[in-house]
């Protein structure tokens, strides 16, 4: 693919992942907002305790076949199906082992309610099988803004439905249904988008090719999940359901934040790296660029809302959530270095090395759960910074599994960063500084961003940041793009 076609690509992936990953975002947020003010923390730390074998199953069913698609050179009709009919057969299979595990499960947390609610909510893993591969279909295409449609609007009836349950009373029932109707919704627009559709005939050789590759993403995708979601497990045994759910609540916001750049960049990257496996100087230069542009992004707008947490728990979901806002902000210094690290592995994985990815991903998942095995008599705060401290700590080991492919040294990687994050942080702290004796709290807000934006962006002027110069030529050229397309519909109505 000639350079400038793949730039092209690239900035079109980034700004439709951005429109996908930031309406997600906004329905999650304003969709949660009605569902943290409608149920407790008890009901969502019910469900919350679920997450992590809902996750696990997921990725046992999709097993980094989507990865594995996107790698093959050459990709037929047989591959797509084997990958389809691997994906429902183990969906089924995963089911129905959970199905019967359910009471040990309700055991463990000692609620049994989990049971039933454990037996309905892992369905949603089933559903989600008959629609992995359109969806690696759309991926391997860069198909973004079809992928964008479909995700909204699959978010959109889920959300009117959790809200329409919870009104009614169904509690962490109606989290549940929603999350299966999520399912459900893009399951069938993945079909009708797509276009793709499976054979009826089950042949599973294609798969050969690219068990090595998935079942080493396939382990690291399970360490992950469990890495993060420790604390739902920990506090759910030793702390009760009410811990998990104000644990939850924090870390939904702080996803919230940080997975709208983790989901751009992840559309796109490993697409975009793939193709540049045999150009080592294009690959360093789409690398470099790509870290600047996600640390340019992810530090402000993490340190910014581990800034103004308090009066956004107290304004969006009200007091009742207040003990969530100290653990958000931790997790939100965390958290905007997540879009660094998940730019790393996707640079690892598209380079067909997942197995380095999967030693490191076990290592930092095995040291932190340790950590926390030891400290949880401490208390749940100990807990939460001493996981963010670790997932710092590791960046300069995820860099060592890049080093050799990317051609770039330590220094020059966090010489791409740390100007970003320093410039952050300083913006927050006069932030603070100018918002601290205002009694307000909407002007205490208002002021916190106000102050935050004009000096990061003043900042970023002033040093005439690369980045911030290209993405606002981006953003002219596309209202450009977009006046011109309407003036001809004009013309030629």
């Amino acid at each position: 693919m000639a350079e400038h076609d793949l730039k092209e690509k690239t900035a079109k992936g980034l700004f439709w992942g951005g429109i996908n990953n930031g309406g997600q975002q906004l329905l999650n947020l304003i969709f949660g907002i009605f569902l943290a003010r409608l149920l407790s923390p008890a009901d969502y730390g019910i469900v919350g305790m679920l997450t992590i074998f809902s996750l696990i199953a997921g990725a046992l069913q999709e097993s980094g076949f989507i990865s594995g698609l996107n790698r093959k050179k050459n990709i037929t009709q047989a591959d797509y199906n084997a990958v389809f009919w691997f994906n429902v057969l183990c969906s089924l299979t995963v089911y129905i082992i959970l199905y019967a595990a359910a009471p040990l499960i309700a055991d463990w947390f000692k609620q049994p309610v989990l049971k039933p609610l454990a037996r309905l909510s892992f369905l949603s893993f089933v559903i989600s099988s008959f629609g992995t591969t359109p969806r690696a279909y759309l991926f391997r295409n860069l198909q973004v803004k079809e992928t964008a449609t479909l995700s909204i609007a699959a978010l959109f009836i889920a959300g009117i439905t959790g809200i329409a349950l919870a009104w009614n009373g169904f509690a962490y029932w109606g989290i549940a249904i929603q999350t299966l109707v999520f399912c459900f919704c893009t399951t069938v627009l993945s079909w009708y988008i797509s276009g793709w559709r499976p054979s009826p005939h089950i042949d599973l050789r294609p798969l050969r090719g690219m068990v090595g590759f998935s079942s080493r993403l396939l382990i690291t995708n399970i360490f992950t999940h469990i890495n993060n979601n420790l604390f739902s497990i920990f506090f759910g045994r030793f702390y009760g359901e009410r811990m998990v759910g104000y644990y939850n609540q924090a870390n939904k916001w702080t996803g919230i934040g940080y997975s709208t750049l983790t989901g751009m960049v992840w559309n796109v990257t490993q697409p975009v790296f793939a193709r540049l496996e045999d150009d080592a100087e294009r690959r360093c230069r789409a690398f470099r660029k790509m870290l600047r542009f996600t640390a340019f992004i992810s530090c402000p707008a993490m340190f910014g809302l581990a800034l103004t947490a308090p009066e956004f728990i107290i304004i969006t979901i009200t007091e009742k959530w207040l003990p969530s806002a100290g653990l958000m902000q931790i997790l939100c210094v965390g958290g905007a270095f997540i879009p660094i690290t998940s730019l790393y592995s996707n640079f690892v994985i598209s380079q067909g090395r997942s197995n380095v990815f999967m030693y490191s991903t076990v290592a930092l998942c095995l040291l932190q759960t340790g950590s926390l095995f030891l400290l949880h008599p401490y208390g749940v705060r100990i807990m939460v910074v001493t996981y963010v401290f670790i997932n710092l700590l590791w960046l300069p080991v995820w860099h060592f599994t890049a080093r050799r492919l990317i051609l770039l040294s330590f220094r020059q990687a966090l010489l791409d960063m740390l100007p970003f994050a320093l410039m952050a942080g300083a913006a927050m702290g006069g932030a603070w500084i100018a918002a601290w004796p205002l009694e307000s709290i909407w002007l205490r807000i208002t002021v916190k961003i106000a102050v935050a934006a004009f000096l990061y962006l003043g900042a970023m002027r002033l040093l005439e940041a690369a980045v911030l110069t290209e993405s606002i030529e981006f953003l002219r050229g596309k209202l450009r793009d977009k006046k011109t397309e309407l003036n001809k519909r004009r013309k030629n109505p």
